[in-house]
């Protein structure tokens, strides 16, 4: 590796500055502080806009001082400096005081441009900085000079407490020489093949940029370095996997399979009959298959996994589902013995000849079924198993495992995966599913190791529904008509949801901060606390949907309370109910065909999407009302006419992902890889992403230990070191 840029940075930088990096930036080495790229750039014409200052963060400006004044206070005992700064667009006031005012009291003369660093507040009902740090920019002499100076790039750092981007630039410039000594990743062919710049000059030109486009280029080749290597370390884990041995389940005529088939009521979806297609041409291969299944809620995943089972018992296999709590254990149980009926009952009188045992093996299961479980699974009486994460205990052993489902990845442990491995007698093909739409560049990074399908069609039976945002604070009206919808819907025999943010009693109760600025529009929808659901229920009970039959619902009830309200929900007895998110997750109720959700702006994209996929679960339509106060040209407004938009969750997760940044998303699956994404945005970055993983995969299957490029395997494990490699697999 490249010794210098190994180098930790207390030897270049000193021990206190070393301190704050380390502890603040997670920078320790000279490598790390090279590949810490500025955020932007400021030009020094065009300056950071003091209109626009956020409060209460740490910014940098650029400005020029307007005019400065001494005031004393408490009977001329104290001094303090006042610094009016202006850019054109703003003004704002720079405060010292005591011992602190001689030194920018002298510098800081009317006329003079300068970096002002500092944090945000609020004086006096105006913004000021107090106790900026700052660095003159004076232009020493003639018109050359000023001109070069003004249209030099400045690049602006993400910054910390205690270390301002300048410092941190002033920090860089020390480094900088050593860029010469990093190894480049890329093979020479790829990067002569594409014109990219060598990297230490895409260092060099990132850092200290002389125009915009120095500033592409090095963009451009370091987001490729990035793809480039991730997905180098993803196509060797599927390379390594395809060279495992797993024993290949062919589908057996006359067997589980055809007989579940030959009862279904109805007939299977086009993408369900290509998926499965998919599923079992894996299933046929000597080496695992590794697949991820995205789908909607209601799309049909559970019958694509089961049709897989039966087709591994046919084939003399087990196959093991595994859901992240008990309660989905016992709904997968239940719903895939419904599903089978007395196919599921093997070596049970009335059971069909061809049938297999479906057992349930949970953690809170009594000692007697638990032991029966164990004991037909080691005989292999029982080809199917559901449960949680108790199947992985040592204890369980298996005849035959032959297939792995794992119901929502995200929530899914690396080692359970790894430990359910060893329960074959060679590793079991793999099935992933998940809910969540995954856009395709997520999943080429995040699940990169596995092979997507997708099943994009809801079944036949479910009904479109249609989504209309009410903007309740422009036009009232709208809202007024709103409650008439829900009425009009209970009169025609349906019932209604009504979402709310907030519970309302008083634990959750987001109080207004004393003295706290009101501004725009958006800032008082932003300042009022959510509307919370006891508060509502009260105002509709006593108001437009006086009469109906109101009932509440939310996480702080007591269970059977909760139980008790859902259950006569269901049973119609209930005509709205009015609930936090809690019903989110699994209440199936197809009489509901309305869901008013307040202050819609307060969720996120796919969560509102989740939300709705509560509603037109029947054969009637569904009906999605999105009430804000926003303004119109805000863009929690856009987000909310996108979801009324679109019924696709492909299309909204992308522009959630767009809105949040990418970490987030990748938060917990990249917590493997070191670099965590720098310049790389994976929704932008789609094409390079793509050409990148093809990239990759030709490197591998040419050079699967990459013995011809030594600087790409360096890369790589500085990427993943030994165990993140484990973690990656794992993961």
């Amino acid at each position: 590796m490249d010794r210098v840029l190994d180098e930790p940075l207390t030897k270049t930088l000193g021990p206190a500055t070393a301190k704050v990096m380390a502890e603040n930036l997670d920078l320790r080495t000279v490598g790390d502080l090279l590949h810490h790229y500025p955020r932007r750039y400021e030009e020094r014409g065009q300056l950071t806009r003091l209109a626009e200052l956020p409060l209460d963060e740490h910014v940098t400006v650029v400005a020029q001082v307007a005019d400065a004044r001494v005031l004393t206070f408490n009977g001329g005992r104290g001094r303090r400096l006042e610094v009016t700064i202006t850019d054109g667009s703003g003004r704002l006031q720079l405060v010292f005081f005591g011992r602190g005012i001689h030194r920018p009291h002298k510098d800081l003369l009317p006329g003079t441009r300068a970096m002002f660093a500092g944090k945000v507040s609020m004086f006096n009902r105006k913004l000021q900085l107090a106790h900026p740090t700052y660095e003159r920019l004076d232009a020493d002499s003639g018109e050359g000079a000023v001109s070069a100076f003004a249209g030099k790039l400045i690049p602006i750092y993400p910054a910390c407490k205690g270390l301002e981007s300048w410092k941190i630039a002033k920090a860089v410039d020390a480094v900088l020489p050593h860029a010469t000594e990093a190894v480049d990743p890329l093979p020479a062919a790829l990067r002569e093949g594409r014109g990219f710049v060598p990297l230490p000059q895409a260092l060099l030109k990132i850092h200290r940029p002389q125009t915009k486009a120095d500033v592409e280029d090095a963009r451009q080749r370091l987001k490729w370095d990035e793809a480039f290597v991730l997905q180098v370390a993803l196509a060797r884990r599927r390379y390594a996997d395809a060279q495992l041995p797993a024993v290949a389940r062919r589908p057996v005529p006359d067997g589980l399979l055809d007989a579940f088939d030959a009862r279904l009521p109805f007939t299977l979806t086009e993408g369900q009959r290509k998926v499965s297609a998919e599923i079992f041409g894996d299933l046929a291969t000597e080496h695992p298959m590794h697949r991820l299944l995205q789908g909607e809620v209601g799309s049909g995943k559970t019958m694509v996994a089961l049709r897989a089972m039966l087709t591994v018992v046919d084939a003399g296999g087990q196959a093991a589902l595994l859901a992240p709590t008990e309660v989905l254990a016992q709904q997968h149980h239940r719903s895939v013995v419904e599903m089978m009926g007395d196919l599921a009952e093997g070596g049970m009188l009335g059971g069909a000849e061809r049938a297999t045992k479906v057992v349930l093996l949970t953690g809170s299961m009594g000692a007697a079924s638990r032991r029966q479980a164990l004991l037909d699974l080691v005989t292999g009486e029982a080809g199917i198993v559901i449960g949680t994460h108790a199947l992985i205990e040592d204890k369980v052993q298996f005849h035959d495992l032959g297939l792995v489902v794992v119901d929502e990845q995200h929530r899914f442990g690396v080692e359970q995966r790894d430990a359910l491995r060893g329960k074959g007698k060679q590793p079991p093909h793999l099935l992933v599913m998940t809910a969540t739409p995954i856009p395709r560049t997520v999943a080429m990074t995040v699940f990169g190791d596995l092979e997507t399908s997708v099943l994009d069609q809801l079944p036949a039976g479910r009904s479109p529904i249609a989504s209309h945002v009410v903007p309740a604070a422009d036009k009232p009206h709208f809202l007024a008509r709103a409650w008439e919808r829900v009425r009009e819907e209970v009169e025609g025999g349906h019932q209604a949801y009504v979402v709310c943010p907030r519970i309302g009693d008083d634990l959750d109760q987001a109080a207004q901060p004393a003295g706290a600025r009101r501004t725009s529009p958006e800032d008082e929808a932003e300042k009022r606390p959510p509307l919370a659901v006891l508060d509502v229920a009260g105002q509709l009970t006593a108001g437009p949907l006086k009469g109906l039959r109101v009932e509440v619902l939310h996480g702080r009830m007591a269970p059977d309370d909760k139980d008790d309200v859902m259950r006569r929900f269901a049973a119609g007895e209930v005509d709205v109910l009015v609930a936090t998110t809690v019903i989110e997750v699994g209440v199936n109720v197809p009489n509901a065909t309305a869901m008013v959700i307040m202050d819609a702006d307060r969720f996120g994209v796919s969560q509102l999407h989740q939300l709705r996929g509560r509603v037109g679960r029947g054969s009637a339509p569904g009906l999605c009302l999105l009430v804000t106060e926003m303004p119109e040209a805000s863009p929690a407004r856009g987000r909310l006419a996108a979801v009324a938009a679109t019924l696709d969750g492909f299309e909204l997760s992308r522009i959630d992902l767009e809105q949040r940044r990418e970490g987030d998303v990748l938060g917990q699956a990249q917590s493997g890889v070191r670099s965590s994404l720098r310049v790389l945005a994976v929704i932008e970055d789609e094409e390079i992403i793509a050409a990148a993983r093809d990239e990759a995969v030709s490197v591998v299957t040419a050079d699967p230990d990459l013995e011809g490029l030594p600087e790409l395997r360096t890369a790589l494990d500085a990427l993943l070191d030994k165990d993140r490699e484990q973690y990656l697999d794992k993961g």
